[in-house]
Formats: structure tokens, sequence, C-alpha cells
């Protein structure tokens, strides 16, 4: 027969409970979802700050926009300043509500390709010297969009997750 010494059985008791303690942490803590509005709030904040910005004719990178978007047929790179600024405001609008973040991450992925535009199509005022390893303080200001871009990512999983209907199914085959 196996016999074990009183010091020996608390100490097994003790490490049983601990490991329930930690079972118990792990198990809330993977339920217990911060993260959502931890991010929400700052995406909100700074599209609509900076949206905000652009219909004010406030903006710093009012120009850097206005030189991205002077190609764009039917306005003039004044207004497609002021439609960017609404969108941006509207982007931060559908980041605040669950039930619309899907259609925010939408339009935040369409504007994040004009975002990116500059560092192709104006590269003398993104980089020193056109070189790429060398971004200006606008190259900077653009690059650093990719953590919002991370961000939302980390917003939209659970919608990313999403199954296609069998509707859409049936019309893809």
């Amino acid at each position: 027969m196996f016999f074990i010494n009183y010091k020996s059985r608390i100490l097994i008791k003790n490490k049983l409970i601990q490991s329930k303690i930690y079972l118990y942490r792990y198990c809330y803590m993977k339920n217990f979802n911060t993260d959502d509005y931890l991010v929400r709030l700052p995406i909100f904040i700074i599209f609509f700050w900076f949206g905000l910005l652009k219909l004010l004719d406030l903006s710093p990178a009012q120009q850097l926009v206005k030189d991205t978007v002077f190609w764009m047929p039917f306005l003039s790179a004044s207004s497609w300043t002021y439609i960017i600024g609404l969108w941006e405001i509207l982007i931060a609008i559908c980041f605040v509500f669950k039930r619309i973040t899907l259609i925010g991450m939408a339009l935040l992925f369409v504007q994040m390709g004009g975002t990116f535009l500059p560092l192709i199509i104006l590269p003398e005022v993104t980089f020193q010297d056109s070189n790429p390893l060398l971004p200006t303080l606008e190259g900077q200001y653009i690059i650093k969009n990719i953590i919002i871009i991370t961000a939302s990512l980390i917003i939209g999983r659970t919608y990313l997750k999403l199954k296609i209907p069998s509707v859409l199914l049936k019309i893809i085959k």
C-alpha cells in the first residue's frame, strides 16, 4: 500500500487548488473581451478628429490629400478632400456601433487603399531622396496606418468568421 505523509498531502492539495485557480482565471479572461472597445475608441477618435479637421480645412495633411486626389474625376481636389473627411467621420461612427462595424471595415479598407497612394504617386514627398527605406514625416504618417488596419482586423475578427450564406454559395458556383 502507498502512503503519503501529511506534508505531502497538504502540498498536493495546495497545488490542486492553485491549478483550479489558474484554470478559472484562464477561462474567465478568455471570455472577458475588453479589447473590443479598447480598440474601437481610439479608432473612433482618430477618424472623427482627422475627418473633422479635413472638413474645417485645418488638417495638416490637407495639401498631401489634394496632391494625391488631383487626378480623380468629376470633382476638384478640394471637393474630394471634403468627401474624404465625411468618409472618415462615417468610418468613426461605424466603429462605435457593433451592428455596423462590418460596414465601417469595408469603408476603412477602401479609404486605406487611398491613404497609401502617396507612397506610389508622390515618392518625392513621402521618402527622402525617393529612398523607400527613409520615409519623411509624411511617409511615416502614412505607414503608421498599418496599425490601424491591424486594429480593425482585431475588431472585425468575429465578423470575418461568418459563414457565407448558402444563397451566395449557389450564385458563386
